[in-house]
């Protein structure tokens, strides 16, 4: 029997099975709930689906409007949020990334309503590890968002027996991929890494400067302790470049999907994306963990845990709050999270969480969950955990000049401006 259907069994029976107690009777809600999010395909689209299923069956009087908007890592859903919420037309709930994509946006700009409330009558405080809770929180220690996952950016995705079959192994560090992997693929006509759109390049190049910089150095740069005009990070750059001149040429056309497909269907032998990609393999494409597709940390970055986590919160101003505030005690919960993260290809951040069952939760979460409990942590750049969307977005645009020119210090020179500009290590 194949992964998916496996999975949606017993995923399936998890939702009939849970009762809830406590959520289901909490208060009498009806109307309308707008539920505002970029998960609009693969695991992460049945991830939402499954929940908005439960919740519908918990609160039938409530009607769900799902605002998904396409986009991978919500490029575009940010732009239509904000135009939004400028316009006094705020969702009843979106999603937002933990950390400075929440709190350096909404929260700064007073736009969201605090939920310690909730976090207080769900006993959230004892079942969220303290590192999240501080990534949702102001200086006061109000918290204004509801993380249903943890992420993990820095892996590295590919297919056991295909690369049997071409002879080459994992790669140790992006010097052996650069000098001996590449080389060995592309004398075999396969694509040595698989990349797709600008957000996806800029994915890799945090995977590329935490293996270049280490822990330490990679936190430097959103701290203000590692200059962006040093020559480290001008190596950074030089590596980046040498990697993309061994991904296909399409690249830009690639949604991170198309990316991910290139690998299982044996055109590309690696691609570098967050976990999110497990719920692609195992619900899109129903592949089996460790021998349909395999994973490790990227290359250089063993042993430590690049995060983000997806929230949602109540903004001010939301039409139906009530019906939002028995939303966000639903997904919160250990139990709502077993019917969300085995299909998402994500960790539950509530620690209650079954993590242990192997039936929700396979190899590959379990090799993660022991990543995340055992390594060193550092935040995504890339997915809104470290620095602000202004300066995320400015980047998508060194990234793509880089991309062209190929010149990593006119790029390291306007990376550091960028910084300055938008308050990083001030």
């Amino acid at each position: 029997m194949k992964y998916t259907r496996k999975l949606v069994v017993v995923v399936l029976a998890l939702v009939m099975a849970l009762s809830l107690t406590g959520l289901t009777t909490a208060q009498d809600v009806s109307g309308d709930l707008e539920i505002f999010s970029w998960w609009t395909g693969g695991g992460e689209a049945a991830g939402l689906d499954a929940l908005i299923a439960k919740f519908t069956e918990m609160y039938p009087g409530v009607n769900i409007i799902n605002s998904a908007v396409a986009g991978g890592s919500g490029v575009n859903a940010r732009a239509v949020l904000t135009t939004r919420m400028l316009g006094g037309d705020p969702p009843d709930t979106f999603q937002v990334h933990a950390g400075a994509e929440l709190n350096t946006l909404w929260v700064k700009a007073g736009r969201m309503e605090p939920l310690n409330d909730l976090f207080e009558a769900n006993g959230w405080l004892e079942q969220y590890p303290e590192g999240l809770l501080s990534l949702i929180s102001d200086a006061e220690g109000n918290i204004y968002s509801v993380p249903v996952n943890i992420h993990r950016s820095n892996v590295l995705w590919y297919v056991p027996g295909n690369l049997e079959q071409w002879g080459v192994t994992v790669p140790a560090d992006w010097n052996e991929f650069v000098d001996t992997t590449c080389p060995a693929l592309l004398a075999k006509d396969v694509t040595p890494i698989a990349v797709g759109q600008t957000w996806t390049q800029a994915h890799l190049w945090e995977s590329v400067a935490l293996a270049g910089l280490g822990a330490d150095g990679y936190n430097g740069l959103w701290n203000g302790q590692t200059s962006w005009t040093s020559p480290e990070v001008n190596a950074v750059w030089d590596t980046f470049g040498k990697i993309l001149d061994c991904a296909n040429s399409d690249l830009n056309a690639l949604t991170w999907q198309d990316a991910s497909k290139l690998v299982i269907d044996g055109a590309a032998a690696f691609n570098v994306m967050g976990d999110w990609a497990a719920g692609y393999y195992l619900v899109d494409n129903a592949l089996e963990p460790g021998t349909g597709f395999a994973w490790a940390a990227s290359p250089g970055t063993d042993g430590v845990f690049m995060m983000l986590s997806d929230t949602f919160g109540l903004p001010k101003g939301a039409p139906h709050p009530d019906n939002v505030r028995a939303w966000l005690s639903f997904i919160g919960s250990a139990e709502a999270q077993d019917i969300f993260n085995p299909l998402k290809g994500s960790l539950p951040a509530n620690t209650s969480a079954q993590i242990g069952d192997a039936a929700l939760y396979n190899a590959y979460f379990q090799d993660a969950y022991e990543d995340w409990t055992t390594n060193a942590i550092v935040g995504s750049q890339a997915h809104g955990a470290v620095a602000p969307a202004a300066f995320s977005d400015g980047f998508l645009n060194i990234i793509a000049s880089f991309q062209s020119t190929k010149d990593g210090v006119s790029a390291s020179a306007a990376a550091a401006a960028l910084a300055i500009q938008t308050g990083i290590g001030g």
